[in-house]
C-alpha cells in the first residue's frame, strides 16, 4: 500500500503495535460525498492520495469520482476503509457517523487513524470515541472550520482532539486539507469547540443581514458600509463575502441552512441557549421554511429581500 512505513515500537491504546510514520502521500477513505465530504476527497486527490469516497447514495460518490483525479468511487462501506491509513467520517450527524462505522469499523487496518471530521456536538463525540475504543481503533474527534471553497483549496481550520501521536500520525493528510491544524484537547473538545464557532457564524451572519436591512431604512449604501468596516478592526471576511452573496442573492451552496440549524439544535442540547442563539435559531427555522435549507447560509437574507416578507 502506497505512503506506509512501519517501525517496530512500543504499544498504542489496547495494545496494540502501531506505525509510527506515515509519508506524505496514502490511501484515504472518505466516508461521505456531501457538499463537504466531496470537497475533501477531490483535494486529497489532487494532493496526490489514493481516495476511496463512499457514500450511501451511490451517485453522489460516483459523480464526484467521475470529475476528481485520484477518488475513485466504492458501493460497499467495508470495501472503502479496508487497507486505508487514514479514514475521513463526513457526515450529517452523530447517529449517521455510529451507523455507518457499525458496519465499517471491523474492516479498519489496525494501523488505520479514524478522523471524525462530523459536526456531532461533544455528546455524540464521546460515544463515538467510546466505538473506537472499544474496536482498539486510533480515534481523533477533528471537526473543521470552513466550508467546501476552503476545502477545495486546502485552507480548512482543523479543531483536532485526541492524543498528539495519533494526530502525527494524522497530520499528513490534515495539512493537505487545512491551513491550520489545531490541537485543542485530548478528548473531544473539538466537537465542543465545533459548535462555538458554528454558532457565532450563523449568529453573526443573521447579524449582518439585519444590518443590511438597517442600512436600507437609513439611507446608506451597503459598499460605503463595508468600505467603513474594512478601514477599521470591525471587518470579519467571512461577512463581507455574505455581504455580496446577499446583494446578488446569491446562495449556492456552501454551508447549507439546515446544517446551521442543526448545529444550532446540538448547542442547545449541550447548554441552554441564550436569547440570541433562540432568535438565531428562529431565523434559520423561517428561512428552511421559506425553502432554503439547501442554500448557504446567506439566505437568511431572503427574508429582508422577498416582497412576501417585507
Amino acid at each position: 500500500m502506497p505512503g506506509k512505513c512501519r517501525v517496530p515500537g512500543g504499544p498504542w491504546s489496547g495494545g496494540r503495535q502501531r506505525e509510527s510514520c506515515m509519508s506524505h502521500t496514502s490511501t484515504v477513505a472518505v466516508l461521505g460525498a456531501g457538499a463537504l465530504g466531496a470537497a475533501m476527497a477531490t483535494r486529497l486527490g489532487e494532493t496526490g492520495h489514493e481516495v476511496r469516497l463512499w457514500n450511501r447514495t451511490r451517485s453522489r460518490a460516483r459523480a464526484v469520482a467521475e470529475q476528481a483525479t485520484g477518488v475513485t468511487a466504492v458501493d460497499a462501506v467495508g470495501d472503502a476503509v479496508s487497507g486505508a491509513s487514514v479514514v475521513l467520517t463526513v457526515l450529517r450527524d452523530g447517529a449517521a457517523v455510529a451507523d455507518v462505522m457499525a458496519d465499517a469499523i471491523g474492516r479498519l487496518d489496525d494501523d488505520a487513524v479514524w478522523v471524525q471530521a462530523s459536526t456531532v456536538g461533544p455528546q455524540s463525540a464521546i460515544g463515538l470515541a467510546g466505538q473506537a475504543r472499544e474496536h482498539g481503533v486510533a480515534f481523533l474527534d477533528a471537526p473543521v472550520s470552513g466550508s467546501t471553497a476552503p476545502a477545495l483549496q486546502g485552507k480548512l481550520v482543523w479543531l483536532v482532539a485526541g492524543p498528539e501521536d495519533i494526530l502525527e500520525r494524522a497530520r499528513p493528510v490534515l495539512n493537505d486539507l487545512g491551513a491550520s491544524v489545531l490541537h485543542v484537547g485530548a478528548g473531544v473538545e473539538g466537537s465542543a469547540l465545533k459548535l462555538a464557532v458554528n454558532a457565532w457564524m450563523a449568529a453573526s451572519t443573521v447579524a449582518m443581514s439585519d444590518v443590511l436591512a438597517l442600512c436600507d431604512e437609513l439611507g446608506v449604501e451597503h459598499t460605503t458600509f463595508t468600505r467603513v468596516l474594512k478601514a477599521g478592526p470591525l471587518a470579519m471576511p467571512y461577512e463581507l463575502q455574505k455581504v455580496d452573496a446577499m446583494d446578488m442573492a446569491s446562495y449556492a451552496p456552501g454551508f447549507a441552512v439546515q446544517l446551521a440549524l442543526k448545529d444550532i439544535d446540538l448547542a442547545a442540547v449541550a447548554a441552554a441557549p441564550s436569547p440570541l442563539l433562540q432568535v438565531v435559531r428562529d431565523r434559520l427555522k423561517a428561512t428552511v421554511a421559506a425553502g432554503h435549507e439547501d442554500d448557504d447560509l446567506a439566505a437568511v437574507d431572503y427574508l429582508r429581500t422577498s416582497p412576501s416578507t417585507t
